[in-house]
């Protein structure tokens, strides 16, 4: 993966965590919803003072935006998988759709 697209998919991830709409932040920063749309799909890399007001404004820090955090503890995972469920515990339709997927790769071990 990229580096741009890596911390692209961190800005929406730490966006979405935080309830802020795309269109939201976009304002809060100052910058166009597009350009931000264009920086979470890693079409292109936010100037450092725009980077600054993202983590200022979603709480974030830069060692939290650049740490490779792909090892994962057990802990770890379970917190974010139930982080990400929460995003999504009103949409029955989408939480029909985590359960079956769920269901069947627990079904293959």
């Amino acid at each position: 993966m990229n580096i741009k697209k890596e911390i692209g998919e961190k800005i929406k991830r730490l966006r979405k965590r935080r309830g802020i709409t795309q269109e939201s932040l976009a304002e809060m920063i100052d910058i166009s919803s597009r350009n931000l749309s264009n920086i979470e799909l890693g079409v292109s890399f936010p100037k450092p003072e725009t980077l600054e007001k993202i983590l200022t404004t979603l709480n974030s820090t830069t060692q939290e935006l650049f740490t490779n955090n792909h090892i994962k503890t057990n802990e770890d995972l379970i917190n974010e998988i139930s982080s990400l469920i929460d995003l999504v515990k009103n949409d029955n339709k989408t939480l029909e759709k985590i359960y079956k997927i769920t269901k069947s790769l627990v079904e293959d071990i």
